[in-house]
C-alpha cells in the first residue's frame, strides 16, 4: 500500500507550521522541511530567551541600583547589607523603580538606612 502524502491532515499539520514560521526570511517560510527546522529552533530559543530575559532584567536593576547607590555616597553591596541587618524587604525590581522614577525616596530609604 503506498504512504499517503498529500491528505488533509498532513495539509493541515503544514499549514500550521507555515502559519508559525509566516515572517521568516527567504526558504524558511516556503519550503515544509526548511520551516519546520526554522520552528523548532524558534520555539527553542524563545524557551531559554525566556529564561535569559530574567536574568538580564535582574542585572539591569542591580546596575540602576549601584549607579543611583553611587549618587548617594554609597555601593551596591553596603546597600544590601545595610537592608538585611535593617531587615528591610525592598527586592530589587521595586529598589530599581525607585532609583529612576523617584530619586528622592530612593534616597530617603539609603539615609534611613545609614542614619
Amino acid at each position: 500500500m503506498p504512504r499517503a502524502k498529500s491528505g488533509t491532515i498532513h495539509k493541515k499539520k503544514q499549514r500550521k507550521i507555515f502559519k508559525a514560521v509566516k515572517g521568516f526570511r527567504g526558504a524558511r517560510s516556503v519550503l515544509f522541511r526548511t520551516a519546520k527546522d526554522a520552528r523548532r529552533r524558534a520555539l527553542t530559543n524563545s524557551y531559554t530567551h525566556r529564561r535569559t530575559r530574567k536574568r538580564d532584567m535582574r542585572s539591569l536593576w542591580i546596575m540602576r541600583i549601584n549607579a543611583a547607590a553611587r549618587l548617594c555616597g554609597t555601593t551596591y553591596s553596603k546597600l544590601m547589607n545595610d537592608m538585611k541587618k535593617a531587615q528591610v524587604s525592598l527586592n530589587r525590581k521595586m529598589l530599581a523603580d525607585l532609583a529612576v522614577c523617584d530619586f528622592n525616596a530612593f534616597e530617603a530609604v539609603v539615609k534611613q538606612l545609614n542614619g
